[in-house]
């Protein structure tokens, strides 16, 4: 097993000390106390952007789908698919070695003769190929599944591909699947979509609610649409003094027709 580094930030650790996880070093939590310096609502967008991933797989599995897919997952943990939706099976994908390393004991039966309900693969997403096959190792990629994107897509510049590698997934996904996307956003007019500025992700891309709903292809957006994320079918309405969020995370779930 790949030995961690206890002296560099990990970007999946560092995202689970903000969901108020235990999986994470000091110099990790050192490391987001000097960005929530910086920047205030990264902490509370990170929350947020979790908070939609539960949302949207309590969805998907509420409409019979019992099976999915975490691209870019970082750590299982903090209320991560396979909680969420105990009755599904679950592969966690991630190209970090760390994440894996990490991932496989937390994902580890406890008890003996437990179902394993969930596992991790090893794999990048621009590569739909390797993604599926490992995950065809556990699923049956011949009925829905679930496919979760979740604050991953914005990190991958257009030159990289990410459009074409999404557009492969869709098309070999059963009738009946979903894809569940948060992508960063910022541009001057969120109802009309206005420009964005690009390079902002640390080399990715914010891009637009038009370029962001692309990803989905032909796939019907499911109520209520590409939304800020806190708004997409939240658990309880907005209340008077209600932190407001700023506007850049948008989201999204749609259904492969039949």
């Amino acid at each position: 097993m790949r030995q961690f580094d206890h002296e560099r930030p990990n970007l999946a650790r560092m995202y689970d000390y903000m969901l108020g996880g235990r999986d994470n070093f000091a110099v990790d939590r050192q490391a987001i106390d000097r960005l929530a310096e910086l920047i205030p609502e990264a902490v509370p967008l990170a929350r947020a952007n979790r908070a939609f991933l539960q949302r949207a797989v309590r969805y998907v599995a509420a409409a019979g789908v019992r099976q999915f897919i975490d691209l870019g997952s970082g750590l299982p943990t903090q209320g991560s698919a396979h909680e969420v939706a105990p009755e599904a099976r679950v592969v966690y994908v991630d190209h970090d070695p760390v994440v894996g390393a990490h991932a496989k004991v937390l994902l580890r039966p406890t008890k003996p003769g437990e179902r394993e309900r969930a596992v991790f693969v090893q794999a990048d997403l621009l590569d739909p190929d390797e993604v599926l096959a490992g995950a065809g190792t556990f699923l049956d990629l011949a009925r829905p599944v679930g496919v979760v994107m979740v604050s991953i897509l914005h990190f991958l510049p257009d030159s990289a591909g990410p459009q074409r590698a999404v557009a492969a997934l869709r098309e070999r996904l059963a009738p009946g699947s979903y894809l569940v996307i948060t992508h960063a956003t910022t541009m001057e007019r969120l109802e009309d979509g206005g420009p964005a500025r690009r390079g902002s992700s640390g080399g990715g891309a914010d891009r637009t609610p038009g370029e962001i709903r692309e990803f989905f292809g032909d796939f019907p957006l499911e109520p209520p649409g590409l939304v800020q994320a806190v708004d997409w079918r939240p658990d309880r309405p907005k209340l008077v003094g209600d932190w407001s969020l700023p506007s850049s995370l948008m989201a999204g779930v749609g259904r492969k027709p039949a």
